[in-house]
């Protein structure tokens, strides 16, 4: 414990932003980091406390040694702090923008005051270290002969693969993308994390063995048999890519877009790839239907596009702004959420029930109706007397993830045995028993949203380091 007394004394450190007038008019990064003194101050707000809730599954699912790394901090030690974190987390530059911080919400003080800044602590971390020059590849020393194929690039593939050509194996990872990185490079608007990040990773891990196939469709480029003739292991990254749709009266017309078809055509122009049919909010009425982080950042791109009027609605009533008594600590709450892209400007509406859309004789989008509801027995009943008819050019359908997309790979491999669970994901174990992430098909396994369905990134680093570490154990016990 660096300062039994810091949680008394030190005050929480936020990171700094640009104001709103200035951020709205870039795509790139606002947030700043912690400057040594801060991050030092924060870590000395750690308890230490008995039984640290932040690492625990409440807090972080990728283990991360969090009381560790914050007295390294405050001690100045901040190479060792390095090495503590790289020791869970593979990617920290991520998780350090990107992650919604269930740790904070898991903290002992915050059971009474603002919690550690983890993430700002975090992120101090591997900012630093990238500017010392600390981040170096770490090539194995030796060589196996299995040969293992990871399909899809994002946060789950990537650590998988990291960890795996790690331990001395020839691993490719196959990406139906022209760059990896998975809903980080396509779905995060640069303005949350700018993609050189992502680079200077795929920098490392190609210098470490790592073997890269972009723009090679798995199931469609090239079969699933020829993959498994090739390779022993085969691993399921893909992700949850099948988006939620609303089928109601007008989803047909032109301007009612799925939220990530509008975010990754921006995301492909900003990273200079050619887009032959962009979507542009500019001078538009646009109305974002769902309250998540997608349905945020449709909010903060729309905004930076010069839309004419943001609205965002959720068909769940208004979350408080504290705890209640139905979410405990160390449980990650659902009280209400201001993200940036809020800050930044648009109107938030909730407990709406969209009904349909409208336009005109051309087939364009002009309107959206509904009411208000409320939810009763389990479900939503309308109050009379709300209906409404707002004006819309664009709608957003930014309502989460039902699975992972079936057609193609995950077809040609139920041919093959594998199973589906209830929910449509692909049926792996889960658990730290023997044969996690085992699919019922000997030899292939699947980790991140593709098994657990639509989740947090650092869900998908941990699934994909613990789905190495059971590849890894699989082999040495001879069961591959």
């Amino acid at each position: 414990m660096g300062k039994v007394t810091g949680f008394k004394e030190i005050n929480r450190h936020k990171m700094r932003r640009d104001p709103v007038e200035e951020r709205i008019l870039h795509y790139s990064e606002f947030e700043h980091r912690l400057n040594d003194d801060d991050a030092k101050d924060e870590g000395a707000r750690c308890m230490d406390c008995g039984i640290p809730f932040c690492h625990s599954e409440h807090g972080c699912p990728v283990d991360n040694l969090i009381p560790e790394w914050n007295d390294l901090v405050y001690r100045g030690h901040w190479k060792q702090a390095l090495d503590n974190l790289h020791s869970t987390n593979n990617f920290p530059e991520f998780t350090g923008r990107l992650c919604p911080a269930p740790c904070e919400s898991a903290c002992t003080l915050g059971i009474t005051n603002p919690p550690v800044h983890i993430k700002s602590i975090e992120r101090a971390i591997i900012d630093n270290a990238y500017d010392e020059g600390w981040v170096e590849p770490m090539p194995a020393p030796f060589q196996r002969e299995q040969k293992i194929a990871i399909i899809g690039g994002g946060p789950a593939g990537m650590a998988c693969a990291q960890q795996l050509v790690r331990a001395g194996y020839q691993v490719t990872l196959f990406e139906k993308n022209q760059s990896i990185g998975g809903l980080m490079r396509y779905g995060i608007p640069d303005f949350k994390m700018e993609k050189w990040r992502i680079e200077r990773r795929v920098q490392q891990m190609r210098s470490e063995g790592l073997v890269l196939k972009t723009g090679v469709h798995v199931g469609l480029d090239i079969s699933v048999s020829e993959i498994r003739d090739q390779f022993d292991v085969m691993v399921l990254a893909g992700g949850s890519e099948q988006p939620r749709d609303l089928p109601v009266p007008g989803r047909e017309l032109r301007g009612v877009h799925f939220a990530m078809d509008f975010l990754t055509r921006q995301n492909r122009i900003i990273g200079g790839e050619e887009v032959n049919d962009p979507i542009s909010a500019r001078g538009k009425h646009v109305i974002v239907i769902g309250g998540g982080d997608t349905g945020s950042d449709c909010v903060g791109t729309s905004r930076r596009q010069g839309a004419s009027s943001i609205t965002q609605i959720e068909l769940f009533p208004e979350p408080p702004a504290e705890r209640t008594a139905d979410m405990p600590w160390p449980t990650y709450p659902r009280t209400l959420k201001t993200s940036s892209s809020h800050e930044e400007g648009c109107e938030r509406k909730w407990a709406v029930m969209t009904k349909g859309f409208k336009g005109n004789a051309d087939g364009q989008l002009t309107a959206i109706f509904g009411n208000e509801v409320k939810f009763e027995r389990g479900q939503f009943v309308d109050i009379p007397g709300t209906e409404f008819e707002w004006p819309a050019d664009l709608v957003f359908l930014a309502m989460g993830f039902v699975h992972p997309v079936h057609e193609g790979m995950i077809g040609d491999l139920q041919k093959s045995g594998l199973e589906l669970d209830a929910r449509g994901n692909v049926k792996a174990s889960f658990g730290t028993v023997k044969g996690s992430f085992q699919t019922t098909i000997p030899g292939v396994f699947s980790c991140g949203d593709m098994r657990r369905g639509q989740s947090l990134i650092v869900w998908a680093i941990s699934e994909g380091r613990k789905c190495a570490a059971e590849i890894h154990r699989q082999i040495e016990a001879g069961l591959i």
